[in-house]
């Protein structure tokens, strides 16, 4: 349980940009109080969720090896997770969503390591380890919701982001931020909900990126399954919330049958769900999301794709019809009856063939931008990819010769071919000419003083998304989030509280019977008057001791604990219910 990372042959694949994401858990840095607050989540779950949660949830807690008593190591986890194909990396709170969702698709369960106050124990904002650990992981045992959840990460790594999705990301990190630290002055926490209400209502239409986040939420985080009538629990974010996973099974919560539209419904990760979305079955997840893949431009390819692209002002891939692939951040398109004939790159740019780069298209060859025809030449019906060499000769496109290719929409290419480049069909992929000068009309887009023009090959673009081809090809380390979390602070206060909570969980774990719980407890009333949760420990170690005096002392010190703090009256209640076996269905 030290601060080192354990690896496996899981995290070994992962590429350099998402490992710079990954932190160590340091399992020292857990307290005892923090320990108390994943017993007592973890016991009203376990309690709860049998009634209310898929049937994948208990036995995903057996297979998961997520013990109720103490938070999870993340090498035990990832020890046992990898018997069933899964790991676990810790991280700093919110990731970028697409890492977050690449990482899925690695078979990687981003796990943030921190874990809520005392004062948050019903929900946080902010991800943590009860979240993570006690939410996705036990139902990513079940086979087929695993399947659905890498298979997500796998498409919804590719979606197109805006420009203002990344600003929504830091925003909604640093709103979870400060609102789970403590002390943080209320005017910091209004400043930071207006920052993410004022995004809200200007993001215009949604991107990709911001629709499967929907879908993402409101399956992976959120969703139910079974019956409108009688739903069960399977989202992380209910399976982890004490307070929301009794909300949602009220009349209060409407209940929404699952389906593509889901994807336009927002969310504030702030506030309690005012619906939930229900599938009949994990496979119609996977339906829907296909349903959803067929309408991005990973799919759809065309102009459409492009200027979604331009738009993102990230980095981004389109893939034409022979398969080449130029990733870069498109500047600009030439568009002619609706279709792209000419696009343009800004900045370092690589071409790639089936996701690995092409020898001598590097950043280093495609510093500055890249720029290429799409489409047929005019007045001819065989595309150049199609052209046999006998094609080839009789349009005199041949190396050494030199040519004027005259594409449909205006753009002419002239110049002396180098030479070309064919795929494993035989498609020619890439013409490379020297003294070329390319032309849109009036206007230039390349002259010979630029040197060597490589001119990709391709009828239509058939498929645009977002980050490179080929992970090697960039360096992506280089976008780490603005904001860290805030660690708990120390006071003599908080140490001596601390003494006691280890104090009782040394008591209960050697089974000691011979120490007095009564000085605990007189400290405890002494120096933490507004602590509740160490004395529904004592209480609970004191039912299977005859000591009727204290436990009814205490039992009095936590009535007027609810009297004096109302909003933690129902928290204290159900700790009692679970010692008394008063908890109701």
């Amino acid at each position: 349980m030290n601060s080192t990372i354990e690896s496996n042959p899981l995290l070994d694949r992962l590429p350099k940009h998402l490992k710079q994401f990954i932190k160590p858990q340091d399992y020292n840095d857990y307290t005892p109080i923090n320990q108390a607050v994943w017993r007592y989540v973890m016991r009203k779950n376990v309690a709860y969720l049998s009634k209310v949660a898929h049937s994948s949830y208990l036995e995903g807690l057996k297979k998961t090896g997520i013990e109720i008593d103490k938070i999870p190591s993340m090498y035990g986890m990832n020890r046992i997770l990898t018997e069933i194909g899964w790991a676990a990396v810790a991280v700093d709170g919110f990731i970028p969503p697409n890492a977050f969702m690449e990482f899925q698709a690695y078979n990687v369960l981003v796990i943030a390591s921190d874990i809520r106050q005392l004062e948050h124990i019903e929900y946080t904002p902010a991800p943590d380890i009860i979240h993570e650990g006690a939410g996705h992981a036990p139902i990513i045992a079940n086979p087929e919701y695993a399947e659905y959840l890498r298979r997500f990460g796998e498409i919804g790594c590719k979606a197109i982001s805006s420009h203002k999705d990344y600003e929504m990301y830091e925003a909604i990190r640093l709103l979870s931020i400060v609102k789970e630290a403590e002390d943080t002055p209320q005017a910091t926490i209004d400043a930071a909900e207006k920052a993410v209400e004022d995004l809200q209502n200007n993001m215009g239409e949604l991107s990709e990126m911001a629709q499967i986040r929907n879908l993402h939420w409101w399956t992976v985080e959120y969703g139910l399954i079974g019956t409108i009538e009688n739903p069960k629990i399977y989202g992380a974010g209910l399976l982890s919330s004490i307070g929301e996973s009794a909300h949602c099974m009220t009349p209060e919560v409407k209940k929404i049958p699952y389906d593509i539209s889901a994807a336009n419904q927002s969310f504030d990760i702030t506030k309690l769900q005012p619906q939930l979305y229900v599938t009949p079955t994990f496979a119609y997840l996977n339906l829907v999301l296909e349903e959803f893949a067929n309408k991005m431009a990973l799919r759809t390819g065309g102009l459409s794709g492009i200027e979604k692209l331009i738009e993102s002002n990230a980095l981004g891939t389109i893939e034409l019809s022979t398969g080449i692939q130029i990733s870069g951040v498109f500047s600009s398109v030439i568009a002619h009856e609706g279709k792209p004939i000419y696009i343009q790159t800004t900045g370092k740019t690589a071409l790639a063939y089936r996701e690995k780069e092409l020898v001598g298209h590097g950043t280093l060859t495609h510093p500055e931008g890249f720029g290429s025809p799409i489409g047929k030449l005019e007045g001819i019906n065989l595309a150049i990819e199609d052209m046999s060499p006998k094609d080839l000769n009789a349009y005199d496109i041949l190396e050494s010769k030199t040519v004027k290719l005259e594409f449909e929409g205006g753009i002419t290419v002239e110049g002396e071919i180098i030479t070309g480049s064919r795929n494993l069909q035989g498609e020619i992929t890439l013409i490379r000419f020297k003294n070329c000068t390319v032309t849109h009309g009036e206007t230039v887009l390349f002259q010979p003083e630029w040197g060597v023009y490589d001119m990709a090959v391709g009828k239509k673009v058939t498929s645009a998304f977002s980050g490179p081809a080929d992970v090697n090809s960039f360096n992506l380390i280089s976008h780490l989030p603005s904001s860290k979390t805030i660690k708990a602070k120390h006071s003599a206060e908080r140490d001596d509280l601390e003494i006691l909570y280890q104090t009782v969980r040394n008591i209960r774990e050697t089974k000691d019977m011979q120490t007095s719980l009564a000085p605990i407890f007189e400290k405890l009333q002494n120096n933490h008057p507004n602590d509740w949760l160490l004395a529904v420990e004592i209480v609970e170690l004191l039912n299977d001791r005859i000591e009727p005096q204290l436990l009814q002392e205490i039992m009095v010190y936590l009535d007027q604990l609810k009297n004096k703090r109302p909003e933690v009256a129902h928290l204290i209640a159900g700790g009692l219910d679970l010692i008394f076996d008063r908890e109701k269905a």
